[in-house]
């Protein structure tokens, strides 16, 4: 069977197939992505680099699977349309890539866009959807990021329909990461397209502030924070807000590092790192690979934290977690020392969204701290700490019997 008869077949097949593949995000994906450090410098020997640190580093033992190829990837479409890599940066072919990944217990993601180009220039899928989740397919690809530059044109809720039932049709399962950068409020809409969806435009590796590159922006962690409120109802297991990459390691400082890394979590947000692997610090891979914290955003109940209270320059996030535990962030976003000290008992705990609540001067919990990985009392008493400029504290309250 030739492809145009594939093909055509796919389309008819894809009409009755209007729904993503479930079950493949239960969790947020973790992993890491080519686009914050290297942008357009990709290649295989890049990726294939990516992956033997990720295994050495212990990150994928910590959980983290998926090495994505961001943009710039492509090559030219064939006679008949099919995409095909650089054949200079990929000379072995996106296959044998898959194929090395996998071997080492990973998968392999790729990007593409819904426009006639990528951000970078190259091709788009526009008018190729099919062919392209076809090729995805061939390649044994696990993860596709589809962004939305050079859309002229287009409703977004439908071309990112469009390429969900091309790959539902193509017949491989595939996690879905729409990067519309929350334009078109795909909140609302995007629960049975895809597995995740960008909530902002792009992150910068800046803690606060924004970087201004003319007709577009990019955010500090801060500013991305602040851009969550209100969004939590609308995540959950295999669908999920995704306040982008993550920059831990390119450039901020280890405070900054921390507190960026602790936040994503307490958000529930996918785990994508965005540094260079091989030449990480052990400060870095410390804060990657801390399993204590990634376990509160691995958590099953899936649900996102949320702000309960904020002073002077530290708010308390708190995260509801399955088996009546909780998570709980103090963020000092001052440039300045900060000195808290939380009372449990005055400060009782209630979220509508998952229908938790806590009455702390009638139950107790034991307090353990995240990043000393120590036990910090209970809940009997008030929480006293210094917490460094940009930095957190972050504890797991378990209840006491």
């Amino acid at each position: 069977m030739n492809k145009k008869v594939l093909m055509i077949m796919l389309i008819a097949a894809a009409q009755s197939l209007a729904q993503k593949f479930e079950g493949l995000a239960l969790t947020p994906p973790m992993g890491w992505n080519t686009w914050n450090n290297f942008a357009c410098n990709v290649d295989e020997a890049l990726i294939r680099g990516a992956a033997d640190a990720m295994v050495a580093s212990g990150m994928r033992d910590a959980g983290y699977r998926y090495i994505v190829i961001d943009d710039c990837w492509h090559g030219t479409r064939d006679s008949l349309g099919f995409i095909h890599p650089d054949p200079v940066r990929f000379p072995s072919g996106m296959k044998a890539l898959a194929d090395y990944i996998h071997l080492k217990g990973l998968k392999f993601g790729i990007y593409s866009d819904a426009g006639w180009k990528t951000c970078g220039g190259r091709p788009g899928s526009r008018g190729h959807e099919y062919q392209d989740a076809m090729q995805y397919a061939a390649w044994e690809v696990d993860y596709l990021k589809y962004d939305w530059c050079n859309t002229e044109g287009l409703n977004a809720e439908g071309a990112y329909m469009t390429m969900r039932e091309a790959l539902r049709a193509a017949g491989r399962p595939i996690v879905f990461s729409l990067c519309e950068w929350g334009n078109n409020k795909p909140w609302l809409w995007a629960k049975d397209i895809g597995h995740l969806w960008r909530t902002t435009g792009d992150i910068a590796a800046l803690f606060d502030g924004f970087v201004d590159h003319g007709t577009w922006k990019s955010w500090g962690v801060l500013m991305i924070l602040d851009m969550q409120e209100g969004l939590r109802v609308y995540a959950g297991p295999d669908h999920w807000n995704d306040p982008d990459m993550m920059e831990v390691g390119n450039g901020m400082t280890e405070s900054e590092d921390r507190a960026h890394f602790s936040m994503w979590c307490m958000l529930a947000a996918p785990l994508m790192a965005g540094n260079d692997l091989a030449k990480m610090t052990e400060k870095t891979r410390r804060i990657l690979t801390n399993r204590e914290v990634i376990a509160v955003d691995q958590d099953p109940l899936g649900i996102q934290g949320f702000k309960q209270h904020v002073r002077d320059s530290v708010e308390t996030w708190f995260k509801p977690l399955s088996s009546g535990e909780w998570a709980v962030c103090f963020l000092n976003r001052s440039k300045k020392e900060a000195a808290i000290s939380w009372d449990w008992a005055a400060n009782p705990v209630s979220d509508d969204h998952s229908g938790r609540s806590i009455r702390f001067d009638a139950e107790k919990f034991k307090l353990w701290d995240l990043w000393t990985g120590k036990k910090a009392a209970t809940t009997k008493k008030p929480f006293r700490t210094k917490i460094a400029s940009h930095d957190v504290r972050m504890l797991r309250l378990t209840p006491e019997k």
